[in-house]
């Protein structure tokens, strides 16, 4: 048998452990039937025998490495449980991925921490992506759902279950997250909000802290999420399951009562709660019996706020939510009522009138608080007809207290669920279809279990079973898809168990006729439960414990549970006396009495019966258990009818510790949740499957024939009869050959067996190879040894030679150089001797010499001093009076400076830290100065010492020579006594002459030293200087790229919202349509779309704001004034021209209807209140924009002046006075930025309110309306064209709207923009400003149609883009404000900056369209084109994986052949784009721009979808990655783009891709990766080493040891890299638009093709 070979040595196995279930063992010998035992090596190195006892006795085989960390368990080769348990456990410990597939099931593990892994961008990446792609993840598992129901238009559930604190209700919120993203964002309606918002409220009252969990749901619940035709969210509902109410009552130990409760209690301080009478948590019975007050890392506070927006968001109003809270501390005040015992037997229960508790809890609901104190202690019974009110016991009065607890919190509950559903209701009809979320609680078990973890453990036996059915299901049909011939497989059907439960005579059956009885008892229904299912016939799913009688014990599939009987009765019953609900109905409160009305009408699924001493109706006797299996019944059928999608949560450990894997809880949550269950059915089949091209490409070498792919069905069906004996082993399909568990590992070792023959064949013959190359290699090199001595020896012999001739030479050469030696050194001594003598001789004549010439310089200097001197004193006048003068100019400027500064002051704080580091460097300057002086002053002091010492020896010498002459000549006879004074007074002179000599040099050292000192504080002080100009220039930079970044931020918030102001501006349009279809009434039909636009211009007495500008401007023009109109009524209109613009025909009604908001009787806001705050915000942001940007170009300049004053202050060069005056000048400018600051926030608060008033009240400011500006007198200008008004309409029709597409882009570029100038220019001229306005505003509202017109065509919107910029720069370049220098331009009378305004927005709006329709065609090839195409011819072929994962049922068929993108599809695209753009003659700054954000797009795109498959990250993949990006990198430096970023933004993916081709085994490979991957985050780089996948038997898997390398090395990296996954792909980059004045523009320029028919306008 094929199985048994596979033990061989060398193989591995897996053992049972204790500790850690299954640990690896290495077989050291071959395994032979017959053998009793195996020889193991565990991992420490330990030897082991293992008993066998039959082949069924070996142990687990271990997969291949190739298949550690697979994301399908399903994929494995052996599909058995210590596989599917270290597979997990290597995902969730070594690559931190918590996701993992098994078949159709996601497997979730709990982090316990918080993963960067649901950002908007990772839902932009998995949105419209193949689920067997991607990379495990629970939007993967919404997607798949998302598009199957798109598809094929049928309902699907997300199935989620785990037991309490794995996941469950974390991954149901990201599930509902991701559909409100994906099916809200085309219409961005408040459903998906509302969806959203239901997560807290549900949250805080249905979740509480357990010992496993600190936010455990105690509900199941099932959410119905509705979607329209296009796949947008119209609706919701949600249905929730057996809330445990037991828990408002009773908590264990370290858990808590449910979250609002505590909410409740923290925020007892707010104004609006202090009515409630809250306290401490730990002062109510109902909240201190766990003992755990708070939850480290929640704050109760924040969250009661987080609720009551999520209440408000879902409409319900202030007042409802605040009587919600009363209720809810009303429950608190009933738990800390007291029930005193009195009488004679001490047990009847009352309750003290004076009871503190009871009157709060009375007062706060409304009720009287002396019947509910009688009633809680009182019970009415009916007896033989008559009325007994029977006095309860302290235990019962207790008991009917909780009771009334849990019946009310469950009508609150109840209530709550019924009102999120009306708000979550559809309001445009019934969903098309919808995805139903279900977060039920999984199979529990605790040391103590009672009748709700009963009811849990059957709800999870009914859901397995049709897991069960629903995965055999699945498996049969690929079988059936595939035609093979095969069994029926057999699965463990759990029908018996769920029989036990819930059929005739079952436990709910015998618990319901247990609870009729008048006195039944949990006893007594027990001991029924023994003669039914134990005595009678005995059950093989029930059992009896040992040790006890009131408890029974049910083998469910996942474990065996004891269910201990206590309390089941009353939980079933759930009974509440009718007296105490009487007593709530009569509440004052009006939701009380709402709560407790509906018990009449609707029987309650959640919330028990009500007991009566009269005969209950039918209805009132459901009890708990059977309303529970009614509900799951239904939602059985639900899940029946809809497409099943299944997520498992696992707890990996009870301590809560993040990434802590205890494989025994793991395990035992695996085969509670039915995973190996699915391992199981798939390993009874055929659970390894390949296509046969894939089999043919792995396998090749040990199939026979012909080796063509074309051929590989046959060449298998021929070869694998013969490599797998057993037919039963294998089967063939039509596109698939499937194998049997472990039979791939079996042709994986004949494929290595026959690899490694063939290796030793290769080796024998490199070896001889080898052997034959260093044989002659020695010959070769013994040769050479013999002709490199023999060479030596002949070299050492003429050596020899040539010292003996040598000497020779050195000793007749050394014998001259003796004798002329000496002969050189009588010379030169006769030399000296001469030498002294003439010297002394003329340093005398020199001496008498110096001091003549010394004589006249005195007098020379000493002259000139004084004239000097006399010259300085008339200059110091001269500049003192030219000081005084030019100061009091300097005062004047600087006054009319302070009157003309702006936004000094935050040029002021951006330049404190460079204003502190002048005054640091100017003081280490000065004290470097004072240095330098007080050395300067040394050295001069020591000069004079010396050169007075030098003087006085000089006289000492001079004396000492005067008496040698003077001396008389001496006698004839001298004594031999004056002859030794002689002799000693010359030795005292030449020592003293000596020693003088040697003080004289010692100062001409120290006289260097000085002057080398001297020499370095200059130095010191130049590069002092030069050091602080760099400071400065580095300050003065860096503030100006702080002022530059800031403004680009400002311009892309700009641009957003300008694009989120069309995005909703389109809306309307769409509204407004649907509208007008179903309107009816008077005067109210849809006109053509020729006639749409109506540009006859209005008289000026009656011009209106609609007439000044374009309609579709607005989003809603009936109703809202846009904001150009009403910019223009509050600041620049006349009063006599303004008219109201809203009218008070319209209702609040009807803006409701078009904004689709559900009508609240509870909202009172009127029509007129909200449209006023709609149009201030717009308004102010408008104004106010303008307002900066005027400031902001004056502060560049004023920055630009304080520049060049800082650098001639700094230099030096500047005097005192003049840096007083630049800080005065400062302090003047910064008092000046305050004031206009605090102006401007006063002007945003004017402007808004002075707008509002004007519009209600137009009448009350038209004493304050500033009169028109007088109109300049009209200038002649000639090449113009005149446009009569009556042809206004037809030019424009002519020109834009009805212009054909080939006739436009035929034409000029820029020549509709051109004529349309030429003609306003004209209208001005003539002196109609009203004809010029109207004729320009024509122009911007057909722009305007004409780009929604073409919306989809690239060159279209490339020429109306061009023509707007046109137009806006000629009425730039014209308008007043703009400064003319050249003399043939006249500046236009009218006011256009409006409009000029508008022109800009219009420009914005074209680009953003055009970057939207490149972008939206790009969209879907990126990653096909960029990340699967293969452009290099087979690279990738003979790479194949070991083992592919299977395609999912609802999975897409992906495109093949021609009709997969490649990279000429996106270049393609590109093509075009940069072919509109050229052909409209745009400035290159704009294409670099435009292509910029596409290849960051792309980029991103890519990167993110390499970072989330792990088929994409292997050396082959990546090398055809590379040249796709090379590609595009050469088309863009091609066309001249990669100065504007273009190619930078693509760095990221191609460093990815250069991480998957470099080494990755030593630490050199790890440091070089961190230093070349800079422009990727440390957890993109992990994440791709972590799905590096090797491709073939030539690459290996990272280590995780390399991994850990990698980590540690990018803690150390500081480069300020956002640690951030995927990147941002709707990041967009802010366009500027440069501003290029046109030439001169004159109508004889411009060449008008006949095709235009504007032949009407007249050339002026």
């Amino acid at each position: 048998m094929a199985s048994l070979e596979l033990y061989s040595k060398g193989a591995s196995v897996w053992i049972p452990d204790p500790d850690a279930v299954w640990v690896s063992a290495l077989l050291l010998q071959d395994y032979s039937p017959g053998k009793k035992q195996l020889l193991l090596q565990l991992a420490n190195g330990k030897e082991v025998q293992y008993p066998v006892g039959s082949p069924s006795d070996l142990p687990p085989l271990g997969n291949p490495d190739i298949l550690e960390g697979e994301n399908d368990l399903t994929a494995l080769s052996f599909l058995h449980e210590p596989a599917v348990l270290h597979n997990l456990r290597v995902r969730f410990l070594d690559y931190n991925s918590i996701y993992t597939y098994c078949g159709i099931v996601l497997v979730a593990i709990n982090p316990y921490d918080q993963l960067p892994i649901y950002g908007e961008e990772v839902i932009d990446a998995y949105s419209g992506q193949d689920m067997a792609d991607m990379e495990p993840h629970i939007f993967s598992v919404a997607e798949e759902a998302y598009r199957t129901m798109t598809r094929e238009e049928k309902n699907q559930s997300i199935i989620i279950s785990g037991e309490s604190g794995s996941g469950k209700t974390v991954s149901a919120k990201f599930t509902m997250r991701y559909f409100a993203v994906v099916g809200g964002a085309a219409q961005q309606t408040s459903v998906e909000e509302r969806v959203l918002a239901s997560n807290p409220i549900m949250e805080s009252i249905g979740n509480a802290k357990t010992t496993r969990n600190d936010n455990s749901s105690r509900f199941g619940k099932y959410i119905e999420i509705g979607f329209g035709r296009k796949g947008d969210i119209i609706g919701a509902n949600m249905r929730t399951y057996l809330l445990e109410k037991s828990r408002v009552v009773f908590q264990a130990s370290a858990e808590r009562n449910y979250h609002i409760f505590y909410q409740l209690c923290a925020s007892r301080e707010l104004p609006e709660m202090r009515s409630f009478k809250l306290d401490a948590p730990e002062h109510f019975r109902y909240t201190n019996q766990g003992g755990d007050m708070q939850i480290p890392g929640t704050d109760d506070l924040s969250d009661l706020e987080r609720t009551r927006n999520a209440f408000t968001v879902l409409g319900v109003q202030p007042d409802q939510q605040m009587e919600l809270f009363r209720i809810l501390a009303a429950v608190l005040h009933l738990g800390n009522v007291n029930i005193q015992i009195s009488g004679r037997s001490s047990d009847k229960g009352y309750i003290d009138p004076g009871d503190r508790s009871l009157a709060v809890f009375s007062k706060l609901l409304g009720v009287e608080g002396p019947q509910m104190a009688h009633w809680l202690c009182h019970r009415r019974l009916a007896v033989g007809g008559e009325m007994l009110i029977k006095p309860m016991s302290g235990q019962q009065a207790v008991g009917a207290r909780d009771a009334l607890a849990k019946h009310i919190y469950g009508q609150l509950f109840t209530w709550t669920v019924q009102r999120l559903n009306s708000a979550l209701r559809s309001q445009r009809g019934k969903a098309r279809s919808f995805i139903g979320v279900l977060d039920i609680y999984g199979f529990e078990t605790f040391d103590r279990n009672s009748f709700e973890q009963f009811c849990i453990n059957y709800a999870n036996e009914k859901l397995q079973q049709q897991f069960n059915r629903h995965v055999f299901h699945l498996e049969q049909e690929e079988y059936v898809r595939e035609e093979l011939v095969w069994n029926r497989i057999e699965f463990s059907d759990n029908q018996q168990c769920i029989n036990l439960i819930e059929a005739q005579l079952g436990l709910f059956d015998l618990l319901d006729e247990e609870c009729r009885m008048p006195k039944g008892s949990d006893e007594s229904w027990v001991r029924k439960l023994y003669d039914q299912h134990l005595t009678g016939k005995p059950h093989p799913h029930f059992r009896k414990p040992r040790m006890s009688n009131s408890a029974f014990i049910v083998l469910h599939f996942a474990d065996t549970v004891q269910y201990e009987c206590d309390g089941f009765l009353d939980k079933n019953r759930d009974t509440v006396f009718e007296e105490l609900i009487n007593i709530l109905k009569a509440s004052q409160s009006e939701l009380v009495a709402e709560l407790f009305q509906q018990q009449g009408n609707v029987s309650s699924v959640a919330n028990g019966s009500v007991r009566s001493g009269k005969r209950a109706t039918r209805e009132h006797k459901l009890t708990v258990g059977f309303q529970f299996r009614q509900s799951l019944q239904m939602l059985m059928d639900t899940l029946n009818s809809t497409t099943p999608h299944y997520v498992r949560c696992i707890k990996p450990n009870d301590l809560k510790e993040p990434f802590l894997f205890d494989p025994r809880r793991t395990v035992q949550q695996l085969r509670a949740c039915g995973v190996l269950e699915t391992i199981r059915i798939s390993a009874a089949g055929f659970p390894s499957r390949w296509t046969y091209e894939e089999f043919f490409s792995r396998y090749r070498l040990l199939l026979r024939g012909p080796q063509s792919l074309d051929q590989a069905q046959a060449s298998c069906r021929q070869a694998l009869p013969e490599l797998i004996p057993d037919p039963d082993q294998f089967c063939f399909g039509k596109t698939k050959v499937f194998f049997r568990a472990g039979q791939v590992a079996f042709l994986e070792r004949l494929r290595s067996e026959k690899l490694r023959v063939a290796a030793m064949i290769i080796q024998s013959r490199v070896r001889g190879w080898l052997a034959r190359t260093r044989y002659t290699r020695i010959c070769w090199a013994t040769v050479t040894i013999q002709r490199y001595c023999r060479g030596a020896l002949a070299r050492r012999l003429a050596l020899t030679l040539r010292y003996s001739k040598a000497a020779l030479v050195i000793q007749k050469t050394y014998r001259m150089i003796v004798v002329r030696q000496l002969f050189l050194m009588i010379r030169q001594a006769t030399i000296t001797i001469q030498a002294f003598t003439r010297g002394t001789l003329e340093r005398r004549r020199y001496r008498l010499l110096v001091a003549e010439r010394a004589a006249v310089l005195l007098q020379a200097r000493v002259r000139g001093w004084l004239a000097r001197r006399a010259y300085r004193r008339v200059r110091a006048a001269v500049v003192f009076m030219q000081c005084c003068a030019r100061r009091r100019a300097a005062r004047r400027e600087l006054l009319k400076l302070k009157t003309e500064a702006r936004s000094v002051e935050k040029y002021r704080e951006l330049n404190k830290g460079m204003e502190v580091k002048l005054m640091q460097l100017q003081l280490r300057a000065d004290h470097g100065a004072r240095e330098g002086a007080a050395l300067r002053e040394t050295l001069q002091a020591e000069r004079e010492a010396a050169s007075a010492e030098l003087q006085a020896l000089k006289a000492v010498i001079q004396k000492l020579e005067s008496q040698k002459h003077e001396k008389p000549q001496p006698c004839t006879v001298i004594s031999e006594k004056e002859v030794e004074e002689r002799r000693r007074a010359e030795e005292k002179a030449a020592q003293e002459i000596l020693q003088l000599k040697q003080e004289l040099q010692v100062l001409q050292r120290e006289k260097d030293s000085f002057h080398k000192e001297k020499e370095e504080l200059s130095a010191r002080l130049l590069e002092g200087e030069k050091a602080q100009e760099e400071c400065v220039t580095q300050a003065v930079s860096q503030a100006s790229a702080a002022l530059s970044a800031e403004l680009d931020e400002e311009r892309r918030k700009y641009q957003s919202l300008l694009r989120e102001f069309t995005r909703l501006e389109q809306r309307y349009d769409n509204l407004r349509e649907m509208t007008l279809l179903t309107e009816h009434a008077k005067g109210h039909r849809r006109t053509d779309s020729t006639r749409s636009l109506n540009f006859e211009p209005p008289s000026p007495t009656l011009m209106t704001p609609q007439s000044l500008t374009p309609l579709s401007l607005s989003p809603f023009p009936s109703a809202f004034p846009s904001p150009e109109e009403v910019r223009r009524v509050s600041v620049t209109s006349p009063v006599d021209g303004r008219v109201p613009v809203w009218s008070s025909e319209t209702s609040m009604d009807q803006l409701m209807e078009k904004m689709e908001v559900a009508k609240d009787p509870a909202v009172k806001m009127k029509g007129e209140d909200l449209a006023h705050a709609y149009d201030a915000v717009r308004v102010a942001n408008k104004f106010l924009e303008s307002q900066l940007r005027r400031q902001q170009s004056q502060k560049e300049e004023e920055m630009e002046a304080l520049r060049k004053q800082l650098s001639q202050a700094i230099s030096g060069s500047s005097s005192a006075a003049q840096q007083q005056d630049l800080q005065e000048l400062l302090e003047a400018r910064e008092q000046e930025c305050v004031r206009l600051r605090r102006e401007l926030k006063e002007l945003k608060n004017t402007v808004s309110l002075r707008r509002l008033l004007t519009q209600v009240l137009p009448s009350a400011f038209s004493a304050e309306t500033t009169p028109s500006p007088s109109r300049r007198k009209p200038a002649m200008v000639t090449g113009l064209f005149e446009c009569r008004k009556r042809d206004e309409n037809k030019l424009i029709k002519n020109l834009i709207t009805d212009i054909r597409v080939d006739s436009a882009l035929s034409l000029p570029p820029g020549l509709p923009a051109s004529v349309l100038f030429l003609c306003v220019r004209q209208a001005d001229c003539s002196g109609d400003q009203t004809h010029a306005r109207s004729l320009c505003s024509a122009a911007v509202t057909a722009l305007k149609a004409a780009l929604k017109k073409h919306s989809n065509d690239v060159h279209m919107t490339a020429l109306w883009l061009k023509n707007a910029c046109v137009l806006h720069d000629l009425l730039t370049q014209h308008s007043p404000k703009q400064t003319i220098d050249s003399d043939e331009l006249v500046p236009l009378t009218t006011d256009v900056s409006d409009l000029i305004r508008a022109l800009s927005d219009l420009c914005i709006q074209a680009y953003q369209q055009l970057l939207s329709i490149t972008e939206n065609r790009l969209q879907n090839i990126i990653v096909p084109a960029l990340l699967e195409s293969e452009i290099i011819p087979g690279l990738s072929g003979s790479a194949v994986k070991l083992v592919t994962s299977r395609k999912r049922a609802g999975s897409d068929p992906r495109a093949v052949g021609g009709d997969a993108p490649t990279m000429a599809s996106v270049l393609r695209e590109l093509g075009a784009l940069h072919t509109a753009l050229s052909r409209q003659d745009l400035p290159p700054t704009q294409m670099e721009q435009a292509f910029h954000q596409l290849t960051y797009l792309i980029s991103a795109s890519a990167l993110n979808s390499l970072l989330l498959r792990k088929d994409m990250c292997c050396w082959s993949r990546g090398m055809q990655i590379r040249y796709n990006v090379s590609l595009l990198e050469e088309w863009l430096r091609s066309r001249g783009l990669q100065a504007g970023g273009a190619v930078a933004t693509l760095e990221p993916l191609i460093q990815a891709v250069q991480l998957l081709q470099a080494g990755k085994k030593t630490e050199g490979d790890a440091q070089a990766l961190v230093q070349t991957c800079t422009a990727l985050s440390g957890q993109q780089i992990v994440k791709i080493l972590t799905l590096y996948t090797p491709h073939s038997d030539l690459d290996e898997r990272v280590t995780v040891n390399f991994i850990r390398t990698v980590q540690g090395l990018l803690k150390g990296r500081s480069d300020g890299h956002p640690q951030h996954l995927l990147m941002d792909v709707r990041r967009v980059f802010p366009v500027t638009f440069p501003y290029l004045p046109p030439t001169v523009l004159h109508a004889e320029q411009l060449v008008i093709p006949d095709s235009l028919k504007i032949s009407f306008l007249r050339r002026v």
